[in-house]
């Protein structure tokens, strides 16, 4: 097993008397970090899998008393799957209210009907976390930092679910696997999804799109659906922990973009598997973005685990002057630039330095990622 960093999140605030909610996409290894759990409390466990359809009827609009005789004696509770129970965020919310010595680790593959279901009724209650592919400190800590290194053009094109990393060879049958409904399985039963097919080459578009504005309203034009379902529809593959966007940074100038946002994958992986483009690096003319979304990408899963917590943006003029990625924490900007070639030349725009006097720049690269992605 790849030793996760969220468990060092999870194992502080066991025993607050609050729910630990675990949400994430299929495959990122929440059932595998469930059982980890399990193992290490063994017989003061029990483990629910709401697959199960008797799991689903025992908690769905359960009484305090056919829960405690559900939950026995456990000390720890185990509810994988959770999003599958209706009225889950109620059970919950009896079980911590009126049986508060039972700790609750709580899994969903999408934060669409989870999220929904448990965010009143266990507000206060409840510690959430989001598992994601595997980071790229975990892959270090589970081999060594030159093996990594070496392997970096690889977990560009492959990305880094752990299924992929774990079966050498067999990359692009997993992924074109993963990368099907499979992974937004929980999407085509939503209510709102009429049209799986749109959901698809929505996917293929943003998937060309990366590190580039994202139009929702050429969008639209392109698929020929209107604007309101194309929105609708990234912000549910949003739910679903496929793609997330960086909205522009617009404070101080007039001439700034405002309404642009960049969309990108959590995984490259994924990403290639829906373009079909598995070539190595020196044959792509996507390279600069591929690397642009990994960096980025990696970057926010690190500071999700370390509980570094700021705003992201990028940032553009309509003069055409621009800066891929910035940080903002502690009342002060922090400005980056994804280049893979390390020899290439980069100037941050003085509009943007004089306009945030409060800021750090630097320059990223494939010799000096090292750090971005490993340090606070």
């Amino acid at each position: 097993m790849i030793n996760r960093e969220l468990i060092n999140l999870v194992e502080k605030n066991l025993f607050k008397n609050k729910a630990i909610i675990i949400l994430g996409a299929r495959q990122t290894g929440k059932t595998t970090l469930l059982k980890y759990f399990y193992d290490k409390f063994k017989n003061e466990t029990l483990f629910l899998d709401c697959d199960e359809t008797i799991v689903r009827e025992q908690l769905q609009d359960a009484s305090s008393q056919k829960l405690r005789r559900l939950l026995g004696n456990a000390k720890v509770i185990f509810i994988d799957e959770a999003q599958r129970v209706k009225n889950i965020g109620l059970s919950l919310k009896i079980i911590k209210d009126q049986i508060p010595e039972k700790q609750l680790i709580v899994s969903g593959s999408s934060s669409l009907d989870l999220a929904n279901e448990i965010n009143e009724p266990l507000t206060g209650r409840k510690f959430e976390y989001y598992l994601y592919p595997i980071s790229f400190g975990e892959l270090v800590a589970h081999k060594n930092l030159i093996t990594i290194q070496s392997d970096l053009e690889q977990r560009m094109i492959y990305g880094m679910y752990p299924d992929i990393i774990n079966n050498v060879g067999d990359e692009i049958a997993l992924l074109k696997n993963l990368a099907g409904s499979y992974l937004y399985k929980d999407l085509l039963s939503y209510k709102e999804i009429r049209k799986p097919a749109l959901l698809e080459k929505l996917l293929q578009a943003l998937a060309l799109q990366i590190g580039n504005e994202v139009s929702f309203s050429e969008l639209a034009g392109l698929l020929q659906i209107d604007k309101q379902t194309i929105e609708k529809y990234v912000y549910l593959l949003e739910q679903a922990f496929i793609i997330f966007r960086l909205a522009p940074l617009s404070r101080n100038l007039r001439n700034e973009l405002s309404k642009m946002r960049k969309i990108y994958f959590w995984d490259t992986g994924i990403r290639n598997a829906l373009i079909s483009n598995f070539n190595p690096i020196n044959l792509r003319n996507d390279a600069g973005a591929l690397w642009e979304n990994f960096l980025i990408s990696e970057r926010l899963k690190k500071n999700h685990y370390h509980e570094k917590y700021g705003n992201y943006f990028f940032w553009r003029t309509h003069q055409q002057q621009e800066i891929d990625f910035i940080e903002e924490y502690d009342g002060k900007m922090h400005a980056f630039e994804f280049k893979w070639n390390p020899k290439a030349k980069v100037r941050f725009p003085k509009t943007f330095l004089d306009a945030y006097p409060e800021h750090e720049t630097a320059i990223v690269h494939r010799d000096n990622y090292v750090d971005f992605l490993m340090e606070d």
